[in-house]
Parts: structure tokens; C-alpha cells; sequence
């Protein structure tokens, strides 16, 4: 219980800096910054310093992100200037940046809290936009908890490697149906509702573990790819919530979106990799502590699980 209290779903949430120029000279400055990631209201951006911002800026909260929308004025071209935020080292998050000159390419730029401020590049590398959100869905898969969780416990569930990789598959299959759709405004629920429902897949997978006997095979294991497509829906919604709360590139959308999901399979990819590779480890040089570490680890997830579900239901 004491593990789970910091960790809320989806816990990688972007800042989001936004520099549009409207018309020549005159440009636009969206601040979205998320209010968990330890930033604090002294991280602020860094325009270029040909730049200067124009009458006060307007405030509005849009989920869990303050946003800040500002008029600025710039002297001249913003190539090769810096962009960045202040009291930034400190963060736990990184903030993506998009940077739309009139009449030329979106950059997509990103800062880290080793790289407060980036380049504004005179051409834009072609790549920079499927880099930055391929590294995003990594990061989201690894450090978005519930939905690690969840492919943890395919892999503690269910034997077998063809299994296994049958169930991943379904699962990957069915969130990238409800992430495109729902990004792309096909499909949608309200994102509460859908957060409670992902912890309790965790907990429904958990339970599944702590129950499993040899002889008597229950519904996740008779047709684990059928449950994993089922959750697999649920999962698509969560994180086409967290890309929500990141943003898109409006003129490069597609990329964005596949390549941001093929960072969410690499990353999951990768949590699948060393699951299996532990699992080996332990059943090669303790087999008698297989089943005790498979049995505490269940017990974990579950607890976990229904704490996010409290959380999230009454919270």
C-alpha cells in the first residue's frame, strides 16, 4: 500500500510548449504544464531573445495541465535561438515542444531536465517529430505503472512463450484500435471511468494468479488472448487520455501517432523481455522459489490495483 500511494495511472505526463507564429512577426506562446512532475510555478518558458512577450497572459486548467496562452512579438527570425524553461532541473517530467514558424516545417523539440533549452533549428530534421514521440510512448509504457502492471501479469499468468506472445499481440492489437480512434475522434469515454476499470483488469489478472491450479485451467488461460483484447480496449483508452494531455502536432499527426505507438510496443516489448528473462533465471537456480515469488508478486499487483481502483472511483 505504501508502494502505491505515489504511482497514479499513466504517471508520464509531458509539459506541452507550444510557439505558433500567427502572422509575421507575431507569434503565439501556449504553456501546458502538467500538475504532477514536479514542476512548480517558478519553471516558466525561455523565449528566444529576440522576443518579448506582449500584455498578460491568460490562465485556464484543461484536465490535470495549467495552461498558459501568451502574445509575443519577435524581431527577425527565430532560427538558431534557444527556447527552453527555467527551474526546470529539478522536474521529474520532460516537456514537449512544438515550434510552427509561418510558412515553414513544425519542429517537434523536447527538453529534459539535463536539457532545459533546445535549438531552434533553421530546417527542421525530417525525423524530429517520429524521434521525439517514439521516445514518448516508450517512456509512457515504462513509467505509466497500471499499464506495465497489466503486461507484468500476462507474463506471471500464463506459460509457454507462443502463449504468451498470442495474448501480448491481442493486447497490442486491441489498445492501438482504441488509440487511433480515439485520438483521431472516432471513439471516446469519459477517461475517469476507464482509469477504475484498467485497475480492476490488473486486479481481475492478479486474482487469476493467486487462484491458478494445474488441473483446472480458469478463463484467462483457456482463452488468455480474448481476456488481453478485452483489457486491451480499456488500456487504448487510457493512453490516448495521456496523449490527449501531451498534444499532437496538428500538421503531423499520423506520425505522431504511430510513432508514439511504436514506442508504447517497444517499451512493452522490452518489460515482456526481462519478465521472461527473470522468470528463467529463477526456475534455473531456485525452482522451489518459483511458486512463493509468483504468489507474493500477485498478492502485490492486487493490492496495488485495488488501491488505484479506490482511489480513482471515490478519490
Amino acid at each position: 500500500m505504501l508502494w502505491a500511494l505515489p504511482a497514479h495511472a499513466d504517471e508520464l505526463r509531458p509539459g506541452y510548449l507550444e510557439f505558433t507564429e500567427k502572422t509575421q512577426g507575431a507569434w503565439t506562446l501556449v504553456w501546458k504544464a502538467p500538475m504532477r512532475g514536479g514542476l512548480t510555478p517558478q519553471t516558466q518558458p525561455i523565449l528566444p531573445n529576440n522576443c518579448v512577450c506582449k500584455g498578460q497572459p491568460s490562465k485556464a486548467v484543461s484536465g490535470i495541465a495549467l495552461v498558459t496562452t501568451t502574445a509575443v512579438a519577435c524581431q527577425g527570425d527565430v532560427s538558431g535561438k534557444l527556447i527552453g524553461l527555467s527551474n526546470f532541473e529539478a522536474s521529474q517530467t520532460d516537456v514537449l515542444v512544438r515550434v510552427a514558424p509561418l510558412g515553414r516545417p513544425v519542429q517537434a523539440l523536447r527538453l529534459t531536465p539535463a536539457e532545459p533549452k533546445v535549438e531552434i533549428k533553421a530546417k527542421p530534421d525530417r525525423w524530429q517529430v517520429a524521434r521525439t514521440y517514439f521516445i514518448t510512448g516508450v517512456e509512457h509504457i515504462l513509467f505509466g505503472y497500471d499499464h506495465l502492471l497489466f503486461v507484468v501479469s500476462l507474463v506471471l499468468l500464463l506459460s509457454g512463450f507462443w502463449t504468451i506472445a498470442k495474448a501480448v499481440t491481442a493486447f497490442t492489437v486491441a489498445h492501438s484500435i482504441t488509440l487511433i480512434g480515439t485520438t483521431l475522434g472516432f471513439l471516446g469515454l469519459p477517461q475517469r471511468p476507464v482509469e477504475s476499470v484498467i485497475a480492476l483488469s490488473i486486479l481481475f489478472l492478479a486474482v487469476e494468479i493467486v487462484k491458478r491450479k494445474p488441473d483446472e485451467p480458469r478463463l484467462s488461460e483457456r482463452i488468455p488472448w480474448v481476456v488481453a483484447f478485452g483489457f486491451g480496449l480499456l488500456h487504448g483508452f487510457g493512453f490516448a487520455g495521456a496523449l490527449n494531455e501531451i498534444g499532437l502536432p496538428e500538421s503531423d499527426v499520423p506520425t505522431a501517432l504511430l510513432t508514439f505507438n511504436l514506442g508504447v510496443e517497444a517499451g512493452q516489448m522490452v518489460i515482456v523481455a526481462l519478465s521472461l528473462a527473470v522468470l528463467e533465471l529463477l526456475r534455473r537456480y531456485s525452482a522451489v522459489m518459483v511458486s512463493p515469488v509468483l504468489r507474493f508478486s500477485a498478492y502485490a499487483i492486487g493490492t496495488i490495483s485495488a488501491f488505484w481502483f479506490i482511489e480513482r472511483t471515490f478519490a
